[in-house]
């Protein structure tokens, strides 16, 4: 399920479909849940990111899902992938989301301009004002290169983080693009006789 597109008042236009893979992923600065920002091209440079939204602090499928990427933390940083969580809940809300439930990644506030973020990866529901679950691993060359958008109710499989990490750490950190360019210079290598 996607986002319901539209205009929000500050002229944003939503788009209809979150980036495929492949795609170049929307790049952004917000601040964490300790007012830090993040930049998301700056830290794709020390290697791959997950991007996950989440509807809101405090519900108990949100607290379920991240507890379980945190509970993962260790084996995605051992394969080179860091976690970067964000809903549409102000930084102070973060901040005690963070510290009573043990989330040790960032925690991202895309409160303003509201679901901004969440709407450049199409997954900010405009008629709730909050985004969906869309979790985005976004390789070190900036594309996407693997995502599932879940609808507000459905718990997404976390263990499925862990083996699309998996598998982009198999062809290199790089993603998409890296590998399409070891393709192409090896097609373009002369024959060995």
């Amino acid at each position: 399920m996607t986002a319901a597109p539209g205009v929000r008042s500050d002229g944003l236009v939503l788009p209809v479909e979150p980036p495929a893979v492949g795609a170049t992923a929307p790049v952004f600065v917000l601040s964490d849940q300790h007012g830090t920002p993040f930049d998301l091209a700056a830290e794709l440079r020390d290697g791959p990111v997950f991007v996950v939204f989440y509807p809101f602090a405090f519900s108990g499928t949100c607290t379920g899902e991240l507890t379980g990427l945190m509970d993962l933390d260790e084996q995605l940083q051992s394969l080179g992938v860091r976690v970067a969580a964000v809903s549409c809940d102000q930084l102070f809300a973060l901040r005690a989301f963070s510290d009573a439930s043990g989330l040790a990644f960032p925690l991202l506030s895309d409160f303003w301009p509201h679901g901004a973020v969440a709407g450049a990866y199409g997954v900010f529901d405009i008629e709730r004002g909050c985004s969906l679950r869309g979790s985005f691993l976004v390789a070190q060359d900036g594309t996407v290169a693997w995502s599932v958008v879940s609808d507000i109710g459905d718990q997404r499989d976390v263990a499925a983080h862990l083996e699309a990490a998996s598998a982009l750490a198999a062809r290199g950190p790089l993603g998409a693009r890296a590998a399409r360019s070891a393709a192409a210079a090896e097609l373009a290598a002369p024959a060995r006789v």
